[in-house]
């Protein structure tokens, strides 16, 4: 089975799917478990291949190097050109080896990781509003009662450096809103995402934690018994295999699952270029329901709050009673019966220089091909990037590889700071 030996293969597969599976399942599973480590979330080119192609025969061609043009004929019916092909496989060749894929599902196993697929019973109806740039599959740690509550969930988001005016609010949103019935999204991260996760399960309810790592990695680590409480009583999920560390880029793509998965998305308060402001982009790209919380107009904190209030479809909400009403439970219901910077990750306004940047050290020099393969682009683009990167002082090269400039908030601190 793709090079592997079926047996071993299969025997992992079904123990984190929690099923006994047949040979199909069992190839689709594993086929879309080395996808998501192949590819950097949100990729929308794999994303079409794997729906025309299915998720097995798209990795059989690139493992079998099929020809451009071979795969372009497959993809007659889309949009994506010869160059878009050429492009996506120069990016996915790095990546192109089957340990990881296994060490992550013998990993998952470990943990009591599910590995989830879209067609699954649980999975959420709101993420296929990402279109092509959706989940290839969800690696989730936790209770199903929590994963099937997303039907039912709110997200609340907002900045690490909340004040105590921020986390009054929240606490209060979160308990208010487990009260009439919703399930609490957020992020994990330090400030308002975390004061959200421990309301609701102070009032004994269901919180989910999207993270832009993997489930078995804890990040940020000081919320290591907070991610513990939720995985016990809740559930933390992620787009990306056991073992893979967060960054920047990751961050920005998995705030477009918080929104995707979510009825609607509250801001309680962020600063002018905050990054759960992105969360709230990507929700109003998708139609859906987004409230903001006013803050003092003297506050930096609640900057970006006014911001969305003043400039977008936004609706300034005070209460866990306004929050409710951006979606309401009963038409929800009825509707379903008929079916990086630190300080700017959401400005970041070219993603091939923030995904280079997340795959170098400060400390450690590494070469291109590694560089390559932690950030998902291909060994030309990096090259490109690096250039460029010197040229601007931003990064120099030694005998060894390549070394980033640690800027003033960066001393080196871990990747993935920026939320």
């Amino acid at each position: 089975m793709f090079g592997l030996k079926e047996a071993e293969v299969a025997e992992l597969v079904r123990s984190v799917a929690g099923a006994d599976l047949d040979l199909p399942e069992i190839r689709e599973r594993f086929a879309r478990a080395a996808w998501s480590g192949i590819t950097e979330p949100g990729d929308s080119i794999a994303g079409e291949m794997i729906a025309v192609l299915g998720a097995p025969a798209a990795l059989t061609a690139i493992i079998d190097h099929w020809p451009v043009e071979t795969i372009h004929g497959r993809l007659a019916s889309t949009n994506i050109s010869d160059e878009d092909i050429a492009t996506a496989l120069a990016r996915w060749t790095p990546r192109l080896v089957s340990g990881p894929t296994i060490i992550a599902l013998r990993q998952a196993a470990r943990f009591g990781v599910r590995l989830r697929v879209p067609g699954d019973e649980l999975w959420p109806a709101g993420l296929a509003d990402l279109g092509p740039s959706g989940p290839l599959a969800l690696w989730t740690r936790g209770t199903e009662e929590a994963f099937a509550s997303l039907g039912r969930s709110i997200a609340l988001v907002g900045a690490r450096a909340a004040t105590g005016y921020g986390e009054h609010v929240t606490m209060e949103a979160s308990a208010g809103l487990v009260d009439r019935g919703y399930a609490i999204v957020s992020g994990a991260a330090y400030g308002i995402d975390g004061m959200a996760h421990r309301a609701a399960l102070a009032s004994h309810g269901q919180t989910i934690a999207f993270l832009a790592g993997g489930v078995d990695r804890f990040y940020p680590s000081g919320h290591d018994a907070l991610l513990g409480r939720i995985v016990e009583h809740g559930m933390a999920i992620s787009e990306l295999p056991c073992g893979s560390q967060p960054t920047r880029w990751r961050f920005l793509q998995r705030n477009r699952l918080i929104a995707a998965a979510s009825l609607a998305t509250i801001v309680i308060e962020a600063g002018w270029r905050s990054g759960s402001l992105n969360t709230a982009n990507h929700a109003l790209t998708m139609s859906r329901p987004v409230g903001a919380v006013p803050g003092p107009v003297t506050s930096a904190a609640s900057a970006g709050c006014h911001k969305l209030i003043r400039e977008g479809n936004v609706m300034c909400v005070t209460n866990a009673d306004e929050m409710a009403e951006l979606a309401p439970l009963d038409d929800r219901a009825q509707h379903a019966d008929q079916i990086a910077s630190p300080e700017s990750p959401s400005a970041s306004s070219n993603p091939t220089s923030t995904r280079v940047t997340d795959a170098m050290s400060v400390r450690s020099p590494r070469v291109v091909s590694d560089i390559a393969a932690r950030s998902g682009l291909a060994i030309a683009e990096v090259r490109a990037e690096l250039g460029r990167m010197q040229l601007d002082g931003a990064a120099r090269e030694n005998e060894r590889g390549w070394i980033k400039r640690a800027t003033a908030t960066e001393k080196p601190q871990p990747v993935g700071s920026a939320e």
